[in-house]
């Protein structure tokens, strides 16, 4: 069964009631061709232009594989950093979790065609809570770089889970989970769905919602966009791996393909595992030729 979904036009789109409560009561709100081709095309174009493979962390799942993750935490000046400061993503999230939000982080999710592996049940909000982020206003917008499907382990949600509240998380295999107890007695109130995407979709989900992805053993590659975003009276009380506020500077839409510089890395803050802890994951930095 599709998802419900609405769809993006540029200079039409505007965020309705209608997907205010969709938002909190199923945790998350589907727009499709939030991104045209030509910009998605213009994103990817950065992300193997510029040294993002050189911060490329593999996560082990626990049955042998690993998914690939690279993690910043300022959007920066280049292509991608448009990305995480339009206004079409910023507004819609401001209007979503109803105030002034801040650039949390990013993330380039890879699973690689065959070897990709998978994302255990979690909910975001079980990591930032202990960042010291003291509510839920949080949120992630998933855009699909690749099209996403079961066959290539797209995205799995329960629908709904956000309004449960944080569950415990735990470590399961090299990662960490939500606890899966409460995870199978969920199951049976929030109906699995799965977020099958084609480039350019954007799903926005709030940091409570159950997610997970299996493992890619298809011949397709998986690649994931995904920005997170704080509230900015939601300011984490203790100083960690991914940025305290930070005024957000929003740029308008027409930014990203205008934008041509694709090689900028510097006050990106990429996160690097010999350096920092991420207590989400147990990661080491992969060699470019691990990444093929």
């Amino acid at each position: 069964m599709s998802l419900k979904s609405y769809t993006f036009k540029e200079g039409e789109f505007t965020v309705t009631d209608e997907m205010k409560t969709d938002f909190g009561q199923d945790g998350f709100v589907l727009v499709k061709n939030m991104f045209s081709n030509e910009e998605i095309k213009h994103i990817e174009k950065a992300l193997v232009t510029g040294s993002f493979a050189d911060y490329t962390l593999g996560i082990p799942d626990g049955d042998g594989r690993e998914a690939h993750m690279i993690l910043w935490n300022h959007p920066g000046v280049d292509v991608t950093g448009m990305v995480g400061r339009c206004e079409k993503i910023v507004d819609t999230c401001e209007q979503l979790i109803g105030g002034e939000v801040y650039h949390y982080h990013t993330k380039l999710m890879k699973k690689p065609a065959k070897i990709g592996g998978k994302h255990v049940w979690h909910q975001d909000y079980g990591y930032w809570y202990q960042n010291g982020c003291l509510f839920p206003n949080m949120l992630t917008v998933f855009i699909a770089v690749d099209k996403c499907s079961k066959e290539n382990s797209c995205l799995q949600i329960m629908k709904g889970s956000n309004r449960c509240g944080r569950i415990e998380h735990l470590k399961v295999g090299g990662q960490v989970g939500a606890d899966l107890e409460r995870v199978e007695a969920l199951s049976e109130a929030c109906p699995l769905q799965y977020v099958e995407m084609e480039p350019g979709d954007a799903l926005f989900f709030h940091c409570n919602l159950l997610h997970c992805s299996g493992a890619n053993t298809s011949g397709l590659r998986r690649w994931a966009f995904l920005c997170a975003y704080n509230r900015a009276d939601n300011n984490p009380v203790k100083e960690h791996h991914h940025p305290q506020y930070t005024p957000l500077k929003k740029v308008p839409n027409s930014a990203i393909l205008e934008c041509k510089d694709f090689t900028t890395m510097d006050g990106k803050w990429f996160l690097d595992p010999n350096v920092e802890k991420d207590i989400t994951v147990e990661s080491r930095v992969l060699s470019r030729e691990e990444q093929l």
